[in-house]
């Protein structure tokens, strides 16, 4: 009798085991799928993507621009003779100068173009993408440029003026205040034979290219540029020559 009690007994926890075993490892089965699926899932996902391409920086930094972007830029027209005048760049600046228009910003000065990059040369210009230099670096900044420019007759005031007007930022796409410049043709007998400025513009740092076409033909003219301390004629076109 106590045998066949310890026998019911020993079945009874063999199954209350079973029962708690099974459902175990179904559980146990269903994430080693799981696991198994997200792990094909991923090497899928790998074998998908290009091989040696490094995914690009979250917070890359944009490279500061030299110059402005529209360095060469252009303007078109067509005059009343029907030919077609397009403008190209005059925005370039010198390499030394690190896209600032020195020309632009000596003339309106009133010094020579050397004269500005020495005062210059004793500036700490603001790091790229900054807000601009503290009040401690504007002072000393300013110091700077007085001491070389304050000999020519230069005020403070001036200078002022002059560097808030030529301002921008090239990192932002921007560029210096400027006019392009209108022109139309002078034909005689079907022939273009001169170039008439209607309006000379204005902020040339260089000379642009100039190119007309029309019925007679395509021909290219130079431009002069003229500097003046006045801003409505500083960097101006003073006159076209047919080549």
């Amino acid at each position: 009798m106590k045998k066949w009690k310890k026998t019911v007994v020993t079945l009874t926890v063999l199954l209350a085991v079973s029962a708690v075993a099974v459902p175990l490892a179904i559980a146990c089965g269903a994430q080693s799928n799981n696991k198994n699926s997200a792990e094909a899932a991923a090497v899928q996902s790998d074998s998908r993507k290009k091989p040696g391409k490094k995914p690009a920086p979250a917070h890359a930094a944009p490279k500061p621009s030299a110059g402005p972007a529209a360095g060469a830029e252009s303007s078109s027209m067509t005059d009343r003779n029907g030919y077609s005048i397009v403008i190209t760049g005059g925005y370039e600046t010198d390499a030394q100068d690190h896209g600032r228009p020195i020309a632009l910003i000596a003339a309106a000065l009133g010094v020579p173009d050397a004269v500005f990059r020495q005062a210059f040369s004793g500036v700490t210009p603001a790091g790229a993408g900054s807000s601009g230099p503290t009040s401690e670096e504007a002072q000393s900044n300013k110091a700077a440029l007085m001491k070389v420019l304050s000999p020519y007759g230069i005020t403070n005031e001036r200078l002022d003026e002059v560097s808030n007007y030529y301002r921008y930022s090239g990192v932002k796409g921007e560029t210096w205040k400027r006019t392009p410049a209108t022109l139309s043709t002078t034909v005689k007998d079907g022939v273009v034979t001169g170039v008439t400025i209607t309006n000379a513009g204005s902020g040339y740092s260089s000379a642009p290219t100039v190119k007309i076409t029309g019925p007679s033909g395509t021909y290219t003219a130079t431009a002069t540029i003229a500097y003046t301390k006045d801003f409505k004629t500083n960097g101006s076109i003073s006159s076209i020559a047919i080549k």
